[in-house]
């Protein structure tokens, strides 16, 4: 199906016309209408291959995977010595949770979640005018569900954003803002919506399928958005968190695979039991690229892994993440920290002459001036196996994994007071990785659990918020307790700028 996805996306560039909620600039590619165009199924598919693409960059290592991850315990990029990553303190400010309006991260995440609104937009208005739409039902629920993903992490980042689904921006009547539960509804109604018409798992050849949304794919976004429903609108949803995991469970579909790894192999994400959200990636096809090795790792680790490019030695951490495995984790295996060594066993030597010179990676001690051996780097997309275009890794960027169904309806159990439910799911994710069975649960070690599981897989702001600790807990570089209104980002200044219909959250 991967071959297919992108052989589609080749015909994007004469279908669509994109926007964004404050774009407004139309930009037109070729002259295909609704009416003469979306004849077939796969015409119609190749113009939502398009807002997939778009929507990866949310957990592709782009502007909106960032603010899902900078600012929390297990991320921060630290500027070196040699001058690299300073970039004017735009990272150093989510570090310490001080991101202004003006910072250029903020701005681009914003807008490449809205341009992802955006291209939704257009694609659902022409696939619901074609005159096939009636045969278009379930591709309409995929643009559907992928547009609320959209919202879902707008309304995580900010909180009150406009709601808007037209395909174009009238110039003389701006969107305005609307509040975070209405944008929370909004999101709710249109994954059930979309799950109505989405196939299941069970009713498609899963591998030729492969990565298009289903009902299981919908049914999990719902419940990623119910966990933390009493932060977006004051009421909790635990019991709906249930009835969407159970919804994924009982189709008996998913697995976990032996290895937390085996998830992030280029080898293995079409047969995976345990993947059921991701984004289709061949940078050979020039259909999107993980550049995840390329920023974050060390630049020896281009001679331990053979790469075809020096790494950037960006991307870190310290002790924080470390501390919370146990020894014998599997999943402590990802992380890059202390003395290096190559596959083989030997030594990673930063002079291949020097016997002594073996690379020992240590932690950050000033995020202003960090040397070019500080900081910890997390492997997350194996280099093993992947086929490499430039810098360029063909591994598949994964957006859900059947771990977190199991770890959510785990928390929900526990905070409904059926912890003797919980456990199971909990020490089930856990023996994956050899670490030792827990013999009873908290809400502490819950998230401890989902930080273990989930580094850097996007979940980690949203936890520490959820769970409190964002605000009351302090780690390197974030030395004070944090404002709750911090949880909120603030509405980039180019966007307020652009259209004064627009509110400002509180105290930026």
């Amino acid at each position: 199906m991967k071959k297919n996805i992108i052989i589609a996306e080749l015909l994007l560039a004469i279908s669509l016309i994109l926007g964004s909620c404050t774009n407004l600039d139309e930009e037109i590619y070729g002259s295909l209408s609704p009416d003469n165009y979306y004849q077939t199924e796969e015409e119609a598919l190749s113009s939502v291959v398009g807002v997939y693409q778009k929507l990866s960059d949310i957990v592709s290592i782009g502007a909106a995977w960032r603010p899902s991850v900078l600012g929390t315990d297990e991320f921060f990029v630290p500027a070196r010595t040699n001058g690299g990553w300073y970039d004017g303190g735009i990272w150093i400010e989510y570090a310490t949770h001080n991101v202004s309006a003006s910072n250029e991260l903020n701005r681009r995440a914003w807008t490449s979640i809205f341009n992802t609104i955006g291209a939704a937009n257009a694609v659902i208005e022409s696939l619901e005018q074609s005159p096939n739409a009636s045969e278009l039902s379930a591709l309409i629920a995929e643009a559907r569900a992928l547009r609320a993903y959209a919202y879902f992490y707008a309304m995580d980042f900010w909180g009150n954003v406009p709601i808007f689904t037209a395909a174009r921006v009238d110039a003389q009547n701006l969107p305005s803002t609307d509040s975070r539960a209405e944008v929370f509804n909004f999101v709710v109604a249109e994954l059930n919506a979309a799950a109505a018409d989405l196939p299941s798992v069970n009713s498609v050849n899963r591998t030729e399928y492969y990565p298009r949304f289903t009902k299981e794919a919908a049914y999990t976004a719902l419940a990623t958005v119910y966990l933390n429903a009493e932060v977006y609108t004051g009421t909790a949803h635990w019991t709906d968190v249930i009835s969407m995991c159970d919804n994924v469970i009982t189709t008996n579909a998913y697995s976990l695979e032996a290895k937390v790894v085996d998830c992030f192999l280029a080898t293995n994400e079409e047969n995976s039991t345990e993947i059921i959200s991701s984004f289709s990636i061949d940078p050979n096809q020039k259909a999107g690229n993980n550049q995840f090795m390329l920023y974050t790792n060390h630049g020896l680790d281009k001679k331990k892994y053979n790469l075809p490019f020096t790494p950037a030695d960006g991307y870190s951490f310290n002790n924080e993440p470390v501390d919370r495995y146990e020894s014998g984790d599997e999943r402590l295996d990802m992380i890059e920290y202390g003395p290096q060594y190559y596959l083989n066993g030997d030594p990673l030597l930063k002079d291949d002459s020097d016997p002594n010179s073996q690379l020992v990676l240590m932690p950050v001690q000033d995020i202003y001036a960090a040397g070019n051996d500080e900081g910890y780097h997390l492997l997350k997309y194996s280099p093993i196996g992947t086929t490499w275009s430039a810098y360029n890794a063909d591994n598949d960027f994964v957006l859900n994994r059947y771990s977190d169904i199991l770890l959510m309806k785990a928390e929900a159990l526990l905070r409904t007071d059926k912890a003797s439910g919980a456990l199971p799911l909990v020490n089930e994710v856990r023996e994956r990785s050899n670490a030792n069975p827990l013999s009873s649960l908290t809400l502490e070690s819950i998230e401890d659990e989902r930080a273990r599981e989930f580094i850097w897989e996007g979940h980690r702001r949203r936890d520490m918020i959820r769970f409190g600790s964002y605000f009351t807990d302090t780690w390197s570089f974030k030395t004070s307790t944090t404002p709750e209104w911090k949880g909120l980002y603030p509405i980039p200044e180019e966007q307020l700028n652009a259209n004064p219909n627009l509110d400002q959250n509180p105290n930026y």
